[in-house]
């Protein structure tokens, strides 16, 4: 050991955290062998705040900004001269660990695997990712040092998060599978599935010694076989409304649809989804069909007829040469 770096040593400091690091919640200050001397000064800023370990204990906690005066049994030169067979080294140890005492703002999260309920209105699987944001600041220090900082240098903002990550995914699927929200309505539902889930992370974070000061959900994304489930609804829905402005109703739709393509093909019996009588022809069974949805009907507003005729032709049901003979049809008997 260098003479000016010995008696560097043994002089009094001022001790810092500056600048402070935005990534870290405890910060360790770096002293010599952790032998902070009498008559140093410590300076704790707005924000901050400070854990004295002395001696292998926790013997104080500052929290409030100010300058302090530090008293310890290290007195400048008499104590490492009296530790020469210790290389200069005192048992007296203090170590000084500032922490974050500002809240700790806009950490993202997301979803690790995919979230799975089963939709109770649609009766479809459900997997959907989610991602959002959280906010939170130290609360019991003392606590959260001793269970998770122990002896180490710093502890970053990333770590906690980390550790933090799976409860919101533990927690998240058990809300999706209790809500059993059809897909329709998550995104109208997020801003209370975030309170709901807020209230039950609390706990978990105290257990930490962390005080939860928001949580967020802020988007979710469903996997390519929710997606492709839900195209087929949406599919069925359109077409369902489609059919109800028409006149007709799904099931009618969808029958005459497989008439249509089962009449291209006369060998294509199993392609209709009805029973027919040996021999009949297809194309007559089809016809038959366009006649019945398509007759006039006592009592039956006519427009409502003629919606009929144009559905089937948006449908390609019926050609355009067809509906012009059979609106002609339909005007002649009225």
């Amino acid at each position: 050991m260098g003479l000016f770096n010995f008696f560097k040593k043994q002089v009094a400091t001022v001790i810092e955290w500056q600048p402070q690091a935005p990534g870290l919640l405890i910060w360790k200050y770096p002293a010599v062998t952790d032998e902070i001397k009498n008559a140093s000064k410590l300076i704790v800023a707005p924000g901050q705040g400070c854990i004295l370990v002395y001696e292998g204990k926790i013997t104080d906690v500052i929290d409030t900004e100010g300058v302090y005066n530090i008293r310890t049994d290290n007195h400048p030169f008499i104590t490492s001269l009296l530790k020469v067979a210790q290389l200069f080294e005192s048992e007296h140890k203090m170590g000084l660990y500032f922490y974050r005492k500002a809240e700790v703002i806009n950490q993202g999260w997301g979803t690790s695997s995919p979230i799975k309920y089963m939709d109770e209105y649609y009766k479809i699987p459900i997997q959907l990712s989610a991602f959002g944001n959280f906010s939170y600041r130290l609360g019991d220090v003392s606590s959260f040092f001793t269970n998770y900082v122990g002896s180490q240098d710093s502890y970053s903002t990333e770590a906690f998060r980390e550790a933090v990550q799976t409860r919101f995914q533990q927690g998240l699927i058990s809300c999706f599978a209790e809500e059993k929200l059809p897909y329709t309505k998550i995104d109208a539902e997020i801003g209370r599935l975030s309170g709901i889930m807020k209230s039950r992370l609390v706990a978990d974070f105290e257990a930490f010694g962390i005080i939860l000061r928001d949580f967020r959900i802020e988007g979710n994304s469903f996997d390519e076989e929710t997606q492709g489930r839900i195209g087929k609804i949406a599919d069925i829905t359109a077409d369902s409304h489609a059919a109800s402005e028409g006149g007709l109703s799904y099931v009618e739709l969808e029958k005459l649809r497989a008439l249509r393509d089962a009449a291209k093909n006369e060998g294509g019996l199993a392609g209709a989804g009805v029973g027919l009588g040996a021999g009949m022809s297809l194309g007559k069974v089809f016809s038959d069909s366009i006649d019945q949805v398509t007759q006039p009907t006592a009592g039956v507003d006519p427009m409502e007829q003629l919606r009929k005729l144009k559905l089937l032709l948006d449908e390609n049901i019926i050609t355009q040469e067809e509906f012009e003979q059979k609106k002609k049809e339909f005007l002649d008997k009225l």
